[in-house]
């Protein structure tokens, strides 16, 4: 697990547009959350464990119902627009795992449902399988308003507004912070039109860079980035699976992904999985706990606690005034 294969690790390049002298030696900072009872608030609803972590102040009735309705949406999604029940048993550590099978080929009317996927996983299979990852790229980057219809996108929005209620602000705040950190912005995604996109040709010009890695399966975990509004902050090839992998070999494919002289990379989350991971690579990690009187959770975590926890690492860094506030 600690071993990079040559087969799956990718390299992004970045580049910097510094307009001070300060900001050209800012370091860039790679933050790696985790999804469940990090950035959203679903497993501990489902099996009640955030209900109870407030002692009765919270109607657990209310809570696990908010818990099953979105499990319902998110397997609804996947099944009917990400080709959930056909790849259910390929699980990938990232989408672009299988670009060396991907020959570019035209998707405009290619018939996914017929086109004989099956196992075993040979070559033939595994380019089927790349074009069905290309076209979920394809669906993330362009968002979930260009897939869901009206009814659908009404749903998803009262359901998002009443779990933020629910949770006291915990998915509103933690999209905020994502977006103070946020690497790049959705509009500057790369389209996955061809074999061709890889990380190598990913122009990122920005400091700071948002990388989710979640225990989850793939498919499920990038359309909860995009039920839970998060899609704008961490592109899709900045979604790591570890389900089969683990997070330390993630973490490894991450360092081999951006390191460099000035980057720093830091871990968010509420396992001890991440947590054991991170500290096997000397990054620091902020701990994550849902219950109320916790130190770090949403709302109230804040980039500047990040970067106490990140100055142990690696050593104070003199922001420019004008980052100072932030």
């Amino acid at each position: 697990m600690n071993n990079v294969s040559d087969g799956s690790s990718t390299h992004c390049s970045i580049t910097m547009e510094p307009s001070t002298v300060a900001r050209k030696n800012r370091p860039t900072n790679v933050y790696i959350w985790d999804m469940d009872e990090t950035l959203i608030l679903l497993k501990s609803l489902l099996n009640g464990a955030y209900m109870q972590a407030f002692g009765g102040s919270k109607d657990s009735s209310k809570g696990l119902e908010i818990g099953k309705r979105w499990e319902k949406q998110i397997l609804q999604v996947c099944d009917d627009h990400f080709f959930y029940e056909q790849i259910e048993d390929y699980n990938e550590p990232f989408l672009l795992s299988l670009n060396e099978f991907d020959d570019g080929k035209d998707l405009s009317d290619y018939n996914f449902n017929d086109d004989g996927l099956t196992f075993p996983c040979d070559d033939s299979n595994k380019r089927k399988l790349a074009y069905r990852h290309r076209a979920i790229a394809n669906k993330y980057s362009k968002g979930l308003h260009n897939v869901l219809d009206h009814n659908m996108i009404k749903q998803w929005d009262d359901l998002y507004k009443l779990t933020d209620i629910y949770t006291d602000g915990w998915l509103s705040s933690a999209r905020a912070l994502l977006e103070q950190t946020s690497g790049r912005n959705k509009t500057d995604a790369s389209q996955p039109s061809s074999s061709e996109n890889t990380y190598d040709n990913m122009d990122m010009k920005c400091k700071d860079i948002n990388v989710l890695v979640t225990s989850g399966s793939l498919i499920p975990s990038l359309v909860k980035c995009m039920l839970f509004h998060l899609d704008d902050h961490i592109v899709y090839e900045n979604v790591y699976s570890s389900w089969e992998v683990g997070k330390l070999q993630c973490f490894a494919w991450i360092r081999e992904r951006f390191s460099g002289p000035s980057v720093r990379f830091c871990v968010i989350g509420d396992g001890m999985e991440e947590c054991d991971a991170a500290e096997r690579m000397r990054w620091p990690f902020v701990k994550m706990d849902f219950r109320p009187k916790a130190p770090h959770r949403f709302p109230g975590l804040t980039v500047r606690i990040i970067e106490h926890y990140m100055e142990v690492i690696y050593g104070p860094f003199n922001y420019p005034d004008d980052e100072k506030e932030q």
